[in-house]
């Protein structure tokens, strides 16, 4: 079986992010949206927070499991027994960090490729951090979320 990992902090899911998880059924098996911690990020749901929008949002999607992990990815993804990681690009811009971050992966397990694939064009210019700064200021989001995720940005920002 033919398994890839997509992981992201996913804080929160957009439809770019579902735009490529729904293309990469057709070419997997299974694929494993995996929410991490990253460090380099505040994040304004929990990690079980997102986990829980990745179930209301995509649990429609065939041979889509949802997970969650610590530490390293290639250490998630051979725990597994994945092939590959997958990763989404917005544009030229999402490359140059997106390749050292392969390389690093590549550097820690070469049997792990990494694989990119491009968001459809509607979304490229789309980003969860895009998506919490319209939020916060209370903007229309239906179009780039789905409406459980929209309603929970509500919820969050109406809490602070």
């Amino acid at each position: 079986m033919d398994t890839v990992v997509y992981p992201g902090s996913f804080d929160p899911i957009t439809k770019g992010h579902i735009n490529i998880i729904k293309r990469a059924v057709n070419l997997f098996d299974e694929v494993i949206v995996a929410v991490f911690n990253n460090p380099n990020k505040d994040h304004i749901f929990s990690m079980e927070e997102r986990v829980s929008l990745l179930k209301v949002t995509i649990s429609d999607i065939d041979k889509v499991k949802i997970d969650s992990f610590t530490g390293l990815t290639t250490n998630y993804v051979k725990s597994q027994k994945a092939k590959a990681i997958l990763r989404g690009l917005r544009a030229v811009s999402d490359f140059e960090g997106e390749f050292q971050m392969a390389s690093m992966n590549k550097e820690l397990d070469d049997s792990i490729e990494t694989i990119f694939l491009m968001t459809d064009t509607k979304y490229a210019f789309l980003s969860s951090s895009l998506v919490k700064e319209v939020a916060k200021f209370g903007g229309n989001l239906n179009n780039v979320v789905p409406e459980p995720v929209e309603k929970a940005l509500q919820k969050k920002f109406k809490e602070q």
